[in-house]
């Protein structure tokens, strides 16, 4: 991994970070998930897998570790790696599906935070029902951000990758 795209995972993070803390009045309302899917399409499924676990630690240092703070990081991996496998073998974008796919990982976001309790108390369906207004708040959240977020962030990697491609061509 060069020099440039670690900055870019470093932004990637910070903006995450701001985001979650600017929207922490919004309960499960945060940009985070948007930024890691729209990381894994443009950078790869291992700088997703690496923006989860960063943005996850350096929020919960502030907001709170437990053992919630694990099952975070596994679900945002996993959106993370998912993300960045349709990013390797997708390369359009639909605007509308990338929101119905955020949309989808607000809630399975919520369904793998909900196998904490279930590893504690070995009950999964009260916890997970009592839980899905809020994984819906996260979902529609979700599906704002990937909106007002994709556009700007989708330019700056195009971006980058046509500096790239440019500056391998003169090589």
């Amino acid at each position: 991994m060069n020099t440039y795209k670690l900055t870019l995972l470093a932004l990637l993070a910070a903006l995450g970070v701001v985001g979650r803390f600017a929207f922490t009045f919004i309960p499960n309302v945060q940009p985070v998930t948007a930024i890691i899917i729209i990381c894994g399409l443009f950078l790869g499924p291992l700088a997703a897998l690496m923006l989860a676990v960063l943005t996850t630690f350096l929020t919960n240092m502030i907001l709170g570790m437990g053992i919630w703070t694990i099952w975070q990081i596994v679900a945002w991996a996993l959106i993370g790696l998912i993300s960045g496998l349709i990013g390797k073998y997708r390369k359009k974008h639909s605007i509308v599906l990338l929101t119905i796919y955020a949309v989808f990982c607000g809630y399975l976001y919520g369904f793998i935070l909900s196998l904490t309790t279930y590893t504690i108390a070995g009950e999964f369906l009260p916890y997970y029902l009592a839980g899905l207004p809020f994984d819906t708040a996260h979902a529609v959240g979700n599906g704002i951000f990937m909106v007002l977020l994709y556009p700007v962030i989708s330019y700056f990697f195009k971006r980058y990758a046509k500096e790239r491609f440019s500056l391998q061509n003169t090589n």
